[in-house]
């Protein structure tokens, strides 16, 4: 297979008509489309349209990955229910990026990780990443600040740029973050840093205040909810209602007395941070590998022991192996001889042991291929 590309497409504020998934099919007759998705993939050739204005046109997200490294996840919000300037502010670099068309803003996070032996074929990354543009509707702007550092890890901001407000919660990143930075190929050193000065997630607001704001509404309103509660087939009505909610209860917070980072702090702390792990790492193995020494020592040792007590019967086998005059056989001798090499070196008998094995030479001499496995034990 001399390449792949693999193509996933959602829609999730609302399902496809069949005139959209007619035409839809009428761009490919291999796709797998049904009323909220099409996904294919490639071994040869492209897809036979650009993915890009079907998001625009049809779906909420796009998943694109190829075996060659190229990943691509794109995500399309209302213009409506998020702050299109605020977006673009936070990510001004090319890796990640803020675009407004129509009533959408798409934010696209584009990488090029290096290609490894594990086989992607791309089919686990929606279900992964999905809930991240929930997240986004919400005001979590978690994964935009993760964009931001990958784009700081590409080299995309100079030394003197500082960081935008640091998100809370990066220090308890639930699985669909850490599936970001595995998909986009982010440090994890560089997210350990930045998330050093972020606040932990505030939980949303209780029931009990929110029933209180609520009965404060006019009823006029409250009846208007409850319609949208049951009509509505997305979450935009509850995204709207909480973002109220959090306009008319605004708590004065610190947060942003926290000084931001320059760019070249953030590396450096992250070069740090690696530097010292590794440092630990490889405490780590030496002394793995000086216990394993230790456990191997000492039971060679006890095999020794246990060999000097059956010494004479183990020169007997060695002259056994050899008189059969077989392959495995020499080999089973000279893997004895080289037990009771170390037994004498151990004893302090190595004077008796070399005479030995100069008269079992010349014993053996018209045997070769004894002899050179003799040689090549250096016995």
């Amino acid at each position: 297979m001399s390449e792949y590309q693999y193509y996933d497409l959602k829609a999730i504020d609302r399902a496809l008509t069949k005139t959209e998934m007619t035409a839809l099919r009428s761009i490919s007759t291999r796709a797998v489309i049904t009323s909220t998705s099409f996904t294919n993939h490639y071994e040869w050739g492209d897809l036979k349209a650009d993915p890009l204005k079907l998001l625009a046109t049809y779906f909420d997200a796009f998943v694109y990955v190829a075996n060659w490294g190229a990943r691509e996840f794109h995500l399309r919000l209302p213009q409506e229910l998020v702050d299109a300037k605020q977006l673009k502010a936070m990510l001004p670099g090319k890796s990640v990026q803020v675009r407004g068309a129509g009533k959408f803003v798409t934010i696209s996070f584009e990488s090029e990780v290096e290609p490894d032996d594990d086989w992607d074929d791309g089919t686990g990354w929606m279900g992964s990443l999905i809930s991240l543009r929930a997240d986004l509707l919400r005001g979590d702007f978690r994964c935009l600040y993760l964009g931001w550092l990958f784009s700081v890890q590409n080299g995309e901001f100079s030394d003197e740029v500082l960081e935008p407000p640091v998100s809370a919660g990066l220090r308890e990143l639930s699985a669909p973050y850490n599936s970001l930075i595995e998909f986009l190929g982010i440090d994890e050193d560089l997210v350990e840093v930045a998330a050093s000065a972020s606040e932990p997630l505030k939980a949303g607001p209780s029931r009990k205040e929110l029933a209180a704001w609520i009965r404060g509404l006019p009823e006029k309103e409250k009846d208007g909810l409850l319609v949208d509660a049951l009509t509505e087939m997305d979450e935009r009505w509850r995204i709207e209602l909480l973002r109220r909610f959090e306009h008319e209860n605004v708590a004065v917070s610190d947060h942003g007395a926290v000084d931001r980072r320059r760019v070249a702090d953030l590396l450096a702390a992250s070069h740090a941070r690696a530097e010292e792990r590794k440092r630990k790492l490889n405490a780590q193995r030496a002394a793995e590998a000086a216990l394993e020494k230790a456990k191997e020592e000492a039971n060679r040792t006890l095999f020794l022991d246990q060999l000097a007590k059956r010494e004479k019967a183990v020169w007997k086998e060695v002259d056994a192996y050899i008189q059969k005059r077989q392959p495995n056989d020499y080999d089973r001798a000279v893997a004895l001889l080289s037990n009771l090499r170390d037994l004498a070196v151990r004893q302090g008998g190595e004077d008796e042991f070399h005479p030995t094995m100069e008269d079992l030479r010349r014993t053996h001499s018209a045997k070769d291929s004894f002899l050179r496995r003799l040689a090549k034990a250096k016995l």
